[in-house]
C-alpha cells in the first residue's frame, strides 16, 4: 500500500475531516451519498480498512465490503423505489477510479432512465440529503 494517500477525499470522510451525507455504517463500512451522482439516490460504500481499491485490499475486508453493499443496495432500491440497481466498482485510472481508496458504487435504476454522464457537477445538498433519509428510513425499517 505503498501508494495509499491518507489525505485522499474518502480518508478525509472517515475521519471526518470532510462533511458527507451518511446513509449507513457499521463496524468496517460507511455507506455516503455520491455528491455527484450519476442517478437519484447514488449511494458510495467506503471501507474504513485503506486500500486503493479492489486489487489491493485485504482478503478479509472483502466480505464485510460487500456485505454492507447488499444491505445498502437493498435500502437505495426499498427507498428510492428504484426498479433495479446497478453496482459498479473501478480499479486503477485505465479502470475508470478516480478517487484511490476503494469504494462501490450503488445507483438505482429504472427503466428508460438512463445514467446521468460523469459532468463533475455537485447535486444539491438539500436533495442529498431527502435522497439519503429515504435510504437511510427503508434501511431502519
Amino acid at each position: 500500500m505503498a501508494d495509499y494517500d491518507p489525505d485522499n477525499v474518502f480518508a478525509k470522510i472517515l475521519r471526518d475531516e470532510m462533511p458527507s451525507q451518511k446513509v449507513y455504517e457499521d463496524d468496517a463500512t460507511i455507506a455516503i451519498m455520491d455528491v455527484m451522482p450519476r442517478a437519484d439516490g447514488h449511494v458510495l460504500v467506503i471501507p474504513k480498512a485503506p486500500s486503493r481499491n479492489v486489487l489491493e485490499m485485504d482478503a478479509a475486508d472483502l466480505g464485510p465490503l460487500f456485505a454492507a453493499v447488499q444491505k445498502v443496495a437493498l435500502g437505495v432500491k426499498a427507498g428510492l423505489g428504484a426498479e433495479g440497481v446497478t453496482i459498479q466498482q473501478f480499479n486503477e485510472t485505465a479502470g475508470g477510479q478516480v478517487v484511490f481508496h476503494t469504494h462501490v458504487h450503488i445507483l438505482p435504476r429504472w427503466t428508460d432512465i438512463p445514467l446521468k454522464p460523469h459532468t463533475g457537477q455537485m447535486e444539491k445538498p438539500e436533495v442529498l440529503a431527502a435522497h439519503a433519509e429515504r435510504i437511510r428510513a427503508a434501511l431502519e425499517g
